[in-house]
This record gives C-alpha cells, structure tokens and sequence, in this order.
C-alpha cells in the first residue's frame, strides 16, 4: 500500500474509486434517511430496517470472534495464498474458508436463531415439507395453491417460487436429513461452492490470474450474511455452477459439460423465477466463447430436458409465473412504494455485494470498449441482470438476498481494481458484513 494510505494515490483511477465509493456510501446513507422519514410520516417503507429486511438490533453472540479472526486472516494471508498456492488446493482452501466465514456470521445470531431455525418459520419452506406426500400430486396442483385467497394456499416463500425450491427441501427430508439444521448446513455447502465456480469460470474463460485476485473476495462476500441462513444461498450456488459449467463446457469443448450447462441453468429458473435472468451473464459466457456458439444445442438439450420433465409432471412455469405475480401483489409489495425501492434496492445491493462492487463496476464500465475481459463482461452481465430485476418492480426490498446470484459476480471482478488498493477494498468488505451482521438482526 503507498505512503499515506489506501486511495490516497493521485490520479484519474484513484479519484474514479474515492468517488464511487462516496455515492455508494451516499446512497445508502440517503435509502436509511429516506426510509425512515417515510416511517415517521406514517407512509412507511415496510421494511423495519430499510434499505434492509430485518430490526436494527446492535448485538454480539459466539460467532463474533470468530468471524473478526476469519476476517483479518484472510485480508491479511489470502491474497498471497490465492496467487501462490496450486489451484486445486487453492479451490478447497477458499471453500472452506467461505462456509466458516459464512457459518461464524450466521452464528452472531445463535445456532437456533441464525441456523437451525431459518428455514422452518411459518413463512419457509420446511413448514409445508411433512404436507408433500405424493410429488407428483404435489407438481399437478402446485398452480392452484399459489395465490392467497386459493383454497389451502402455500406459505410466502414455496408460493412465491417455482416447485424446484421446495423439492429440494422434500428430497433432503426423504433422504434422511430432516429439519433446519440439515437443511441450513446444504444451503451453506451449496451457497459457498460458488466461490470456487465463479473462480472456475474465470479460469475457464482463460483468465486465471483474475481468477486468484477474485478468491479472497468471494471468500469476505459480504452477502454471505444471506447465504447463511437462505434457500437464495442455495440458488446462487446452483446458477455459479451452472456458468462455470457452461464455461469449462464451450472452452474444452465438452459436449456433456455444456449439456449439464443448459440443464442447470433450467434447474435454476424452476428454483425462483427471477433467475431466467441468467440469460444475461450467460450472454457474456457466450460472447467470449463465440467460436464455439453451435454448442448450445447442448445446452438446448439440457434444459429442454427439464423443462419437458417438470411440464410432463404436471407443473407449467409460465401458469405459476403469472399467478406469482398476482399473489407478488396480495402481500406487502402492494404497500411498498415503487418510487422509493427502485432505488433503494441499489443501496441493498451495495451492502450485498458490498462497496468493492462500486469500483468494479465502475471500471467495468470504463473498460467495455477496449477491454472485453472475462471480469469485465461478467460484472456487467450480471448488472444487467440486475436492472432488469429491479424495473420489474417484481423486487421491492429484500433483494440483499433475491439478487444474491447476480451480486457475487460484481466483487468478483476485484482483478479490475489497482494492484495496491485491493487490500483496502477486502477490509471494506469485510467491516461491511461484520457491521450488518452485528447491528441488524436480519429477517431470513
């Protein structure tokens, strides 16, 4: 780092970065004011800790020390382990340093409160698991259980999703492993493993020393606040493998890779409906591997493969899509105002993906023209992604979790940011999980 600190250098990158972090801190700043001067107005916001779903709650717990020790080890040895250390073992390291990361953070909360307890409250999806006795039954009559005047409707959380969700709850439960605390523990796994397939995909895409810069990163994402406990922690895990499958598949080329490319990008759109938007970083994965476009009839073949499979079981996506959206509008979005989350998301989002997202963003931006990098078409791949979703209007708050598997690709980008500032922009994201987890008390 230079003498007189972190972007204290001189010069147009150097401005760029203080100013972009200046209105990312300025705009959540202004959501938190804003938000709660509508409250005091009595036209509130409806989320008691906006931009975030959740009560301001200034608390310590078990995980504390240990997630500040997990913090400073990896600022301080993990850029240095990711440059040197061999891949493979590198992918393991940075894997289980991201679900201790992820658990510790969980854990601020207590076991019960963070963990075991998430995912079964009247609103998740366990509640409805022990009702789901015939899946086939269950796909034929999903639809007509969706809005929440039907007869029997779904709780929040299975009615607001396409069945995949709550399949995988039902599989983990006839396999064995009932209950919160089996189902946290996979959301984890699973949430984390995107940190070594977003990195599998810089490498496949051919830039592996971005790759290495990216892991500390994804290791200190402060939206593993999210990841650990929520079933979107377990969607973002599945739609990274799925780009990095799509990736390794167009790059070898690997007809089977690219098959179980499209599928898992299928997989994903009957998890939640709003990751039909992968369409778009896969649009970047196609781009760089443009030579090898006539493999997509692979991956044609792979999420036709599911779709046929949940049409034939008697589930229509485009039915359920349409009811969500009405009951979207039965429940707290018809209150929210519009006017205030279309930009508010953004400020739940910066504390998502956290501040290092601004400066990538912004040098992804400049650099598109001149420098279509892997990092670069990712990042915005998944911006684009994000401002669809966020003019829908079919994402008013809460998006520090629904965006997860579009956020992490922003820090994901940090090879974008100056060699010597990239420390100083870890610690950043670091302090901005530990200052959320320790003074709010989050919702899911």
């Amino acid at each position: 780092m230079p003498a007189g600190g972190w972007l204290s250098r001189r010069g147009p990158s150097a401005r760029g970065d203080r100013w972009a972090l200046a209105v990312a801190l300025g705009l959540v700043a202004t959501s938190v004011l804003v938000g709660a001067a509508l409250g005091w107005a009595g036209r509130p916001v409806h989320a008691p800790a906006a931009p975030l779903f959740g009560h301001v709650l200034p608390h310590l717990g078990v995980g504390t020390p240990l997630a500040i020790a997990i913090g400073l080890a990896v600022i301080r040895w993990g850029p240095a382990i990711a440059e040197r250390l061999a891949w493979r073992p590198l992918l393991a390291v940075a894997w289980l340093s991201a679900t201790a990361w992820t658990l510790a953070l969980a854990l601020v909360d207590g076991w019960q409160r963070g963990v075991a307890g998430r995912l079964t409250t009247q609103f998740e999806y366990l509640s409805e698991v022990p009702g789901v006795t015939d899946i086939p039954a269950m796909l034929r009559g999903f639809a007509g259980r969706i809005l929440a005047d039907s007869p029997d409707p779904w709780t929040t959380h299975v009615a607001g999703h396409p069945p995949g969700a709550l399949l995988v709850f039902v599989g983990l439960d006839r396999i064995g492993l009932p209950g919160g605390g089996w189902a946290a523990t996979f959301c984890v796994l699973v949430g984390c493993s995107a940190v070594t397939t977003v990195a599998i995909t810089l490498r496949a895409l051919g830039d592996e020393p971005a790759a290495r810069v990216a892991l500390p990163f994804l290791v200190l994402f402060p939206g593993a606040v999210w990841v650990g406990v929520s079933a979107d922690g377990l969607f973002m895990g599945v739609a990274a493998a799925a780009l990095a499958l799509l990736a390794t598949g167009l790059t070898r080329p690997s007809r089977l890779a690219v098959t179980l490319g499209g599928l898992f990008l299928a997989l994903c759109a009957y998890l939640s409906y709003g990751l039909v938007l992968l369409i778009l970083p896969a649009a970047a994965v196609l781009a760089i591997r443009a030579r090898r476009i006539g493999l997509l009839v692979w991956a044609g073949l792979g999420a036709g493969l599911v779709v046929a499979a949940m049409t034939g079981l008697g589930f229509d996506w485009w039915q359920g899509y349409h009811l969500v959206k009405q009951r979207y509008y039965q429940g707290l979005a018809s209150q929210r105002p519009y006017a205030y989350w279309i930009w508010a998301n953004l400020a739940a989002l910066t504390l998502s993906a956290g501040p290092a997202a601004a400066a990538t963003l912004r040098h992804a931006a400049a650099r598109v023209l001149t420098s279509r990098t892997p990092a670069v078409l990712l990042c915005l791949g998944a911006a684009a992604a994000i401002i669809a979703a966020d003019l829908s209007g079919l994402s008013k708050a809460e998006v520090e979790r629904i965006w997860l598997p579009f956020a992490i690709w922003l820090p994901a980008a940090a090879s974008l940011l100056p060699a010597t500032d990239r420390r100083g922009w870890l610690s950043l994201q670091a302090t901005t999980a530990l200052l959320i987890n320790h003074l709010v008390l989050t919702s899911w």
